[in-house]
């Protein structure tokens, strides 16, 4: 391994998972693969979360500690301190089996003009295998119109060269959730995507601390929607299918407004969506 310039960085943001942050480090320090550097940024962590680092004296780690400012910008400071040719997110309560770095260089010397990369991923909700949906397949190829419905890639799934944040830029730090969602919309849009198809990394959800259980979430996809629409990079197709999606959001979201009593901001879902 080259100390200065290692295959892989690999990004762990936290932020008060000092018990799930332990696996998910030692599925990292566990790689039969051994060219990488791991960057955690802890996004203020009140739970004691620096005292797991304590354990280890390992080089490959660097510990960042910053103020509660999100997962976009926590991702954004690993991406500014890596120093690795390709980038691999790793969630702070998912966990990678020991081959994931080894398979993925094995799929990027045999598709060296792919610039992302995503596996299958094994799901546990509630401490219980979660089988997945059929809309949750993982898809494979120029996947932007997959991409549109829903987050069809995992991050803790991905692997990223990283030219490709050089070029479509980083998380948006003014998204406080979906910021995935909006960062695979303009991935997608550009670049292709190859599907490793095996199942390299375990995810444990269910549980009301993620960002992904908190409701009203569709207002955040159609903010990056319409990023998408003003950014005057899609092509007719393109333009018709997030505008077609945006406007389904939209009423989707104002619907569920109704229903909850928000008159107003239903009102304005419905009138967003008449833009279109």
């Amino acid at each position: 391994m080259n100390i200065e310039t290692p295959f892989f960085s690999v990004i762990i943001p936290t932020f008060n998972r000092k018990d799930f942050l332990k696996i998910a480090i030692e599925s990292v320090l566990e790689q039969t693969c051994r060219d990488f550097e791991l960057i955690i940024v802890d996004d203020g962590s009140t739970d004691g979360t620096e005292t797991i680092l304590d354990n280890y004296e390992d080089q490959k780690i660097k510990y960042l500690l910053q103020e509660n400012k999100g997962v976009s910008s926590a991702r954004n400071r690993g991406l500014e301190e890596s120093k690795g040719r390709f980038i691999a997110f790793l969630d702070s309560d998912d966990k990678w089996v020991d081959e994931k770095l080894e398979t993925t260089i094995e799929y990027i010397d045999k598709y060296p003009d792919i610039n992302i990369f995503h596996s299958e991923e094994t799901w546990y909700k509630n401490k219980k295998l979660h089988n997945q949906k059929n809309k949750h397949k993982k898809p494979d190829g120029y996947v932007y119109f997959k991409a549109l419905p829903l987050c069809c890639i995992s991050i803790s799934t991905a692997v990223i060269r990283r030219d490709v944040f050089d070029d479509i830029g980083v998380f948006d730090e003014t998204l406080p959730a979906c910021e995935d969602y909006d960062f695979w919309l303009r991935a997608t849009q550009k670049y292709d995507v190859k599907l490793i198809p095996e199942y390299l990394t375990i995810k444990d959800g269910g549980r009301p601390d993620q960002l992904s259980s908190q409701p009203g979430l569709d207002k955040y996809r159609i903010q990056a929607l319409e990023k998408m629409l003003s950014s005057k990079k899609l092509s007719g197709d393109q333009y018709e299918h997030t505008r077609i999606e945006l406007q389904k959001k939209c009423k989707i979201y104002a619907k569920g407004a109704e229903k909850r009593g928000k008159l107003k901001e239903a009102e304005f879902y419905k009138e967003f969506a008449n833009k279109y």
